[in-house]
């Protein structure tokens, strides 16, 4: 578990232990950035008003969490790279560290192309002769000088991170018009996959794996294909339900062939099918017609995937409800000029609660947003791709300033309370209408809970284990708030109390940076005190 609880005041120490709160640590996040995952320590402030309490409740558990995180595509490594090495490893530790940053653990990467890649690209654009059709599969310069670069850099920090893989599409010489014309499709966009090369397309998985542990990246899990439904991307293959489910047939075959334990998630595209009526519970449908067809590998097919660009979250609990064995995780959500994506009063709280939230409460495994980091022209980027997306990080001009827009906040409030290898439990009591939260225990039997308050005004609430132990929290307007609470009162006390007592260092943050005096309001640390510079 994360080595970040903090020195447990000594008078509280000494209350008598039903009074005791949790020792814990919160993190708050607003719109107005007066509060940038600011960190604070409980206080062991208790109210009497039980009744406005969360009672968790262990012993009620849903599903297991794999973990947080965002997309490292050609562009965010482009821009990464372009950064000092002293500034880029400062950032990503910060980001990704288990130990000394919020501990994000989840990516997802492209095989072969995307919409922010350098150009349009297979692993093996040439077909090989009929005895080695994939004699010329390589990694692109894409992954060999960037994206393979900053994986690197992320797993020396966090070696435990989670990757997930998908293609865009698949070579276009595997490419037909439809399945009933077999004329070929030399495009890179739509198309459909050729039955007669199955084969050899689960084969390119598979090389792809290998190529990437050769480097010393473990692909944790892959999905068929990045929005089936799809056509129009600059980079696309389309590919409906019954599709899909014919290759990943072969797929997980020769995955099991190749000895490879890599998970394969379903679907990868958005709530509402793209309102494609043939393609409602598009993985659903899978699952129905595997339910009694057995073949090697069908148990690396586990779940499946989601976006949030079409449609209500609430489909997660349909897909659920049919199949609650079945593993659920979020893969895609951008921000940009549509939605306002650089107003963080207003983009924290729609992501906060359909991408943070409701996909938790909704039985997913983790969440994942697009790029990592942009620059401030929403680049680099392909002509057919979005060109109106943020980063989750925006970088300036100078690869030194840079913004955290919501997307960063969202996966870092989830990521700094939330271990993988935790479990969603189950709460009663308290509630607020605007106020949406989600609760966890990790593998350590510390507890999580994420807050959002929509309201313009202040709230306060009392989270209690049942055992007469109850903890007030604040909920600042329009905020997220994360809570770890510690439960163990003996085992870590000692530790807790020989923390190193905050620094008296004086210095600005901005956007949870550590500046020089900023030109625009900040925040002034000094002596553990906060203060607002405007």
């Amino acid at each position: 578990m994360k080595l970040r609880l903090l020195a447990l005041c000594l008078t509280t120490a000494l209350l008598p232990f039903w009074t005791m709160a949790q020792e814990g640590l919160v993190y708050t996040t607003d719109g107005t950035r007066t509060y940038s995952l600011t960190q604070t320590t409980l206080t062991g402030e208790k109210s009497d008003n039980v009744r406005s309490a969360i009672v968790l409740k262990p012993s009620e558990t849903y599903q297991s969490i794999d973990g947080f995180g965002f997309a490292i595509t050609y562009s965010s490594s482009y821009n990464l790279l372009k950064m000092s090495q002293e500034d880029r490893t400062q950032l990503l530790t910060k980001t990704f560290s288990a130990t000394d940053g919020y501990g994000v653990s989840y990516v997802r990467i492209s095989i072969g192309c995307n919409d922010f890649s350098s150009t349009e690209y297979s692993l093996c654009d040439e077909k090989g002769p009929q005895d080695d059709l994939l004699r010329n599969f390589r990694l692109y310069s894409d992954e060999t000088d960037y994206v393979i670069p900053v994986l690197k850099e992320i797993l020396a920090i966090n070696p435990d991170l989670k990757i997930i893989a998908a293609p865009w599409t698949s070579p276009r010489w595997m490419k037909v018009e439809s399945l009933d014309n077999q004329t070929a499709h030399n495009s890179w966009t739509d198309g459909h996959l050729s039955p007669a090369y199955y084969k050899a397309y689960s084969d390119y998985f598979v090389k792809f794996i290998k190529a990437m542990r050769n480097e010393g990246i473990n692909i944790y899990a892959v999905s068929p294909q990045n929005e089936p439904l799809n056509p129009g991307n600059c980079a696309s293959l389309y590919m409906p339900w019954n599709e899909e489910a014919s290759f990943v047939k072969r797929m997980a075959t020769t995955f099991k062939e190749a000895g490879l334990s890599t998970k394969i998630y379903l679907f990868d595209h958005n709530y509402n099918y793209d309102g494609k009526e043939s393609e409602q519970q598009y993985p659903a449908k899978i699952y129905k017609l595997f339910e009694n067809v057995e073949f090697e590998g069908k148990e690396l097919i586990v779940g499946a995937a989601y976006h949030n660009y079409g449609g209500n979250s609430d489909e997660l609990n349909v897909i659920h409800d049919m199949y609650p064995d079945k593993e659920l995780l979020f893969t895609e959500a951008s921000i940009g000029t549509w939605n306002n994506g650089r107003n963080l009063d207003s983009s924290l709280a729609d992501c906060m609660v359909n991408i943070g939230l409701h996909t938790m409460n909704k039985h997913c495994r983790g969440a994942i947003v697009w790029n990592f980091m942009l620059d401030m022209q929403r680049g680099p980027n392909l002509d057919g791709g979005c060109q109106t997306c943020f980063g989750a990080i925006d970088i300036a001009n100078d690869y030194k300033s840079y913004t955290l827009n919501s997307h960063y906040y969202v996966i870092c409030h989830l990521s700094s309370v939330v271990s993988p290898g935790a479990y969603r439990i189950g709460t009663e009591g308290w509630w607020y209408n605007g106020v949406t939260y989600s609760a966890f225990r990790n593998p350590d039997g510390s507890f999580a809970v994420i807050f959002y308050n929509s309201n313009q005004k202040e709230l306060k609430v009392n989270i209690t284990d049942g055992e007469n132990r109850y903890n007030q929290i604040t909920l600042p307007p329009r905020a997220a708030v994360s809570v770890l609470l510690n439960t163990d009162q003996t085992s870590r006390l000692q530790t807790l109390r020989h923390t190193p007592t905050p620094s008296s260092e004086c210095y600005y943050t901005l956007n949870g940076v550590k500046v020089e005096e900023p030109t625009h309001p900040g925040i002034f640390i000094c002596q553990g005190k906060k203060e607002v510079k405007k």
